[in-house]
């Protein structure tokens, strides 16, 4: 599922902590848990290669994500 579909429901805590450490190989377990109770990717559905979150999705985090949530 696509970040932007996902984004709006993530918690700001969550939210916080992607945007503090942009492109990190590993999510904490409470990002993820976020992440996968706001419709996103769950740990199991997270792309090969260990890889937390696409390059598309840091893409937005960084460029299309506001910080006014």
């Amino acid at each position: 599922m696509e970040i932007y579909m996902w984004w709006l429901d993530l918690d700001l805590a969550s939210k916080e902590w992607l945007r503090e450490n942009l492109r990190t190989a590993e999510l904490p377990e409470a990002v993820q848990r976020g992440i996968a109770d706001a419709g996103g990717p769950r740990t199991g559905e997270l792309p090969a290669g260990g890889a937390a979150l696409t390059v598309a999705d840091w893409d937005f985090i960084e460029t299309q994500s506001e910080f006014v949530d």
